[in-house]
C-alpha cells in the first residue's frame, strides 16, 4: 500500500504538472492541488453550516460529494462541465477523473487488514430501462469509479428503486446510513441516479480510559448548558494554541501501509466563537495545513465530549448558492452520459442528496457518508509547556489523511447529546 500511495501521488503530481493552466508559470504539486480541494471543502462546509444548519450538529464528507460531481462532469458538456471543473478547481475532466481515481485507490483503500482504519468507498448507478449508457461513459464508470450499474424502472417502480438505493447505501456504510434518498426523491421523470458511499472506522492510537470518563457541563450557543460525558487523559497530546483558538490532533492507529489518519478539533477560546473561527478558516488559504499540531505537549485540564449523531441535507441547494447552477438547469444537458445525444439534451440534475453520521468514543471513531445525485428530465505560534484543552463548548472537527492532506469528513459539534 505504501508503494501504491507513492505511485498514485506521483501520477497525480505528473497529471497536475501537465494540466495546470498559466498563470502561474510555476508547476503545481500534488500537495498544492489537494490544498485547493480542501479550500473548496471548507468553503462548502461554511455554506452548509450557515445556510442549512447553523445551530445544529453537522457532519458531511466533501470527498463523497466530489465523487458525484466528478461523475456528472464526465457526462456533461458546455457550461455544466465548465462550472463543475471551475468549482472543483480542475482544468479538464481527464485531470479530475485521474486525480479522483488515484486518491480513491491510494488514500481511501481499506487498511484494516494491516492494522489501520477500516475504509470503504463504493459507487453505484441506476439507469432507467428506456436508456443505455454511452459506451465510453460506461467504461469510465467501471474503470475509474468502480461503479456498479443497475437497470431500473422509474416509470412504474420509482418507490422500489429508491428503497434499493437506500439498501445499497446501508450495506456499503455498514448499516450506518439507512436512507440517503428521502421519500419522493425519485419519480416517473427520473432517468438516472448516481450514488457514493464512504465508510471509516478508526481506533485511537492512544485509547481513552473509559473509567476516567465523567459527566460535566457543555455550554451551548444560546447560553444554556447540558450535561454530557467527557473523556480525559493525562498523557501528552498533539495540541497547539493560537490567537483565539486551539487545535487538538488525535491520531488513529496506523497500519503497515504508512497512511496516517487523524481527527483535528478546532476549538475557539470563546464559548460562542465558532462562527468567527469558521470564517477565519475559510478566508485564510491553506489554513488547515498551517494549523496542525506537530508535536506532543503536556496537557493540564483535558476534556473532550463523547458524541454520536447523523446529518443529512440536499447538497444541490448549497451548491447552487455557491454558483454551481448549470448542472441543475439543464442548460446544456448531459449528452455524454447516454447513448442517445437527443435524450441527453433533456437531462438535468434535479438533486444531490447527502447523509453522514459519526460516533466518537473512548475506542475511536466510526463515520460514514453517502451521496446520491438524481438526474431527471428538465422540469506563528508560541507553544506552551503545558496547555489546557477543554472542549466544553461548540467546536469544528476534521478527519484527514496526514501524508496527503486529503479531508474525509468535516463537521461541527454544538450539542454532544443530539
Amino acid at each position: 500500500m505504501c508503494h501504491l500511495l507513492r505511485l498514485a501521488l506521483r501520477r497525480v503530481r505528473k497529471l497536475v504538472d501537465q494540466s495546470s493552466p498559466p498563470p502561474p508559470p510555476a508547476k503545481m504539486d500534488v500537495r498544492e492541488s489537494i490544498s485547493m480541494q480542501n479550500q473548496v471543502s471548507m468553503n462548502l462546509a461554511k455554506h452548509v453550516i450557515t445556510t442549512v444548519s447553523k445551530n445544529s450538529n453537522v457532519v458531511f464528507s466533501p470527498a463523497s460529494i466530489n465523487v458525484i460531481l466528478s461523475i456528472i462532469a464526465a457526462g456533461s458538456t458546455g457550461s455544466t462541465k465548465d462550472q463543475i471543473l471551475s468549482f472543483l478547481k480542475f482544468s479538464s475532466t481527464d485531470q479530475l477523473n485521474s486525480f479522483s481515481s488515484d486518491i480513491v485507490s491510494a488514500v481511501l483503500a481499506d487498511g484494516s487488514a494491516n492494522g489501520g482504519p477500516k475504509l470503504s468507498v463504493a459507487n453505484g448507478v441506476w439507469i432507467d430501462k428506456s436508456l443505455s449508457f454511452n459506451l465510453s461513459f460506461k467504461k469510465l464508470l467501471e474503470d475509474s469509479y468502480k461503479a456498479a450499474s443497475n437497470q431500473a424502472d422509474f416509470q412504474s417502480k420509482a418507490v422500489e428503486v429508491t428503497a434499493e438505493v437506500n439498501s445499497w447505501a446501508e450495506k456499503e456504510t455498514n448499516g450506518l446510513i439507512t436512507e440517503v434518498l428521502p421519500e419522493g426523491a425519485a419519480d416517473s421523470m427520473t432517468k438516472l441516479i448516481f450514488a457514493n458511499a464512504l465508510y471509516f472506522k478508526g481506533t485511537w492510537n492512544e485509547k481513552f480510559d473509559e473509567s476516567l470518563t465523567k459527566e460535566d457541563d457543555f455550554h451551548l450557543l444560546d447560553g444554556n448548558k447540558v450535561t454530557a460525558p467527557f473523556m480525559t487523559s493525562k498523557k501528552k497530546q498533539y495540541v497547539s494554541a493560537y490567537d483565539g483558538f486551539k487545535v487538538l490532533g488525535l491520531p488513529y492507529l496506523q497500519g503497515q501501509d504508512k497512511r496516517q489518519f487523524s481527527m483535528y478539533i478546532y476549538l475557539p477560546d470563546a464559548n460562542t466563537g465558532l462562527s468567527d473561527l469558521l470564517e477565519k478558516i475559510v478566508s485564510t488559504p491553506g489554513f488547515i495545513d498551517s494549523h496542525i499540531p506537530r508535536r506532543q505537549v503536556k496537557v493540564g485540564e483535558f476534556k473532550i465530549p463523547k458524541f454520536k449523531f447523523s446529518f443529512g441535507f440536499d447538497a444541490s441547494n448549497v451548491l447552487k448558492g455557491l454558483g454551481l447552477t448549470s448542472p441543475f438547469s439543464g442548460e446544456d444537458g448531459l449528452t455524454e452520459m447516454v447513448e442517445s445525444p437527443e435524450m441527453g439534451k433533456h437531462l438535468c440534475v434535479s438533486n444531490i442528496f447527502h447523509k453522514a453520521c459519526i460516533e466518537v468514543n473512548e475506542e475511536g471513531t466510526e463515520a460514514a457518508a453517502a451521496s446520491a445525485g438524481v438526474i431527471k428530465l428538465r422540469g506563528l505560534v508560541m507553544e506552551e509547556d503545558e496547555i489546557d484543552f477543554v472542549a466544553d463548548h461548540p467546536f469544528l472537527l476534521v478527519i484527514t489523511e496526514n501524508i496527503t492532506g486529503v479531508i474525509l469528513f468535516i463537521g461541527q459539534v454544538v450539542d454532544p447529546l443530539h
